[in-house]
This record gives C-alpha cells, structure tokens and sequence, in this order.
C-alpha cells in the first residue's frame, strides 16, 4: 500500500484562498454584467436605501468566496492522496478556466457606472473574496 502524501497546510490554504477570491471576482465581473453590481452603494441618483442589485452581488460574492475556498481546500487534500480521478481533475480545470475566461470577457466590455463606482466595487469584491475564501479553506482544513 503506498504512503499518503500530504501537502503542507499552508500550501493548501494560499491555493484555495486564490481560487476562492478568483471565483469571487469573476462573480462580482459577470453579476456586475448584468445589473448585480457593489457599484450600486455609492450611487447617489437612487432613493432607496441600498438597491436590491447591491445586496444580492454582496451576498452572491461572499457565498462564492466562501465555497470556492472550502470546495477548492478539499479537492487540494484529496488530489493529494489520490482520491480523485485523473478526469474528474481535467473536467474542472476546463471549469475553472472556462469561468474565469467568461469573466474576463464580461469585464473587457464597456461599463455603465462610472469608473471610481467601479474601482471601489471590484476593491470591495477583492476584500470580501479574499476573507471569505480564507474562512472556507480554514473551515476546511479544521474539518478535514
């Protein structure tokens, strides 16, 4: 029976953190494509409180932030020792690429709100991102 192999902890954390906060921003990127944009809190031509818009792509952030870094900590631990099919990896790569290459193509369009609104949104979706994949792959890794 071979040994098992194991990467360090903190190898796993940091790859998990920058795939949780890569998810993150190409959710904030494509739901800002659509209406979902953090922009919407520093408008000052609405008279609600917080626009709907605003409150879903903060949520929708943070929930992918979060699973993007625990789903991505686990998949690290068990790819180590073996516990994933060659082709279940291939097939999320491709994924991972795929997302990130749509994301990318939704940012590279012009923007409706202004670019201060948009700078501060994506510094925004960056923070939340980051804290919520860190939380996922901490959780993760004390679990697993």
């Amino acid at each position: 029976m071979p040994e098992t192999t194991h990467f360090p902890r903190y190898l796993i954390l940091g790859g998990a953190m920058i795939s949780g906060v890569l998810l993150a921003l190409a959710v904030h990127m494509l739901g800002a494509r659509y209406g979902l944009d953090l922009g919407g809190l520093w408008r000052s031509d609405t008279h609600e409180f917080m626009p709907a818009g605003a409150a879903i792509a903060w949520w929708l952030i943070a929930t992918v932030g979060f699973s993007g870094g625990y789903f991505t900590a686990n998949l690290m631990h068990s790819a180590v020792s073996g516990q994933i099919p060659p082709r279940m990896r291939y097939f999320l790569v491709v994924l991972g690429v795929l997302i990130l290459a749509g994301a990318g193509q939704a940012a590279a369009a012009p923007s409706a709100i202004s670019t201060v609104s948009a700078v501060l949104a994506g510094l925004a979706a960056l923070c939340l991102g980051a804290v919520m994949a860190f939380c996922g792959a901490y959780f993760a890794l004390r679990a697993g």
